[in-house]
């Protein structure tokens, strides 16, 4: 859009878009910068092992079809060869920096943990290796991002 078409919008109209580009541009840029704990409930530390992961099919179960390269199918367990969605976590969003895998029964989505050396995460998936209250999954955007953190049992703050 030129000078002369933002000429017959009203400049109010206009800041106010401008404004909401940046914001968007700050969400989508910051990850897990916008999840934070509730206020005023006090966190509960418990040691959890932690492992990184990322939407390759390496890390998640899934191949390409040699009849249709763009389709992905899951590559074992029970539900190989039928269709996945790669990058969509269990609760239906799209995985993200921030997005943490664990055992609903112990963690149902939406609880917020701080892990040191990542950062504040969201419970949004889940994994058939993450059984129990003392494993969670951590989402790295790279495959060698998630190799760099490897595995690692530390402290973590949960919130409820």
């Amino acid at each position: 859009m030129n000078a002369n078409e933002r000429e017959f919008i009203n400049p109010h109209l206009w800041r106010g878009a401008r404004r909401a580009g940046w914001v968007l541009c700050f969400f989508f840029l910051t990850g897990c910068a916008s999840i934070r704990p509730p206020r005023g409930v006090q966190p509960r530390m418990v040691t959890i092992a932690t492992t990184a992961y990322c939407d390759c099919g390496q890390c998640c179960g899934w191949e390409r079809v040699w009849w249709a390269p763009w389709r992905t199918v899951y590559s074992s367990g029970s539900n190989k060869g039928k269709p996945k969605k790669v990058g969509i976590t269990a609760s239906g969003t799209k995985a993200h920096k921030g997005t943490l895998a664990a055992d609903r029964r112990y963690y149902p989505f939406g609880t917020v943990m701080y892990i040191p050396g990542y950062g504040y995460g969201r419970v949004e998936d889940t994994g058939s290796a993450i059984q129990g209250p003392a494993r969670i999954d951590l989402f790295y955007d790279s495959h060698q991002q998630a190799l760099q953190w490897g595995r690692r049992r530390m402290p973590v703050k949960i919130w409820r």
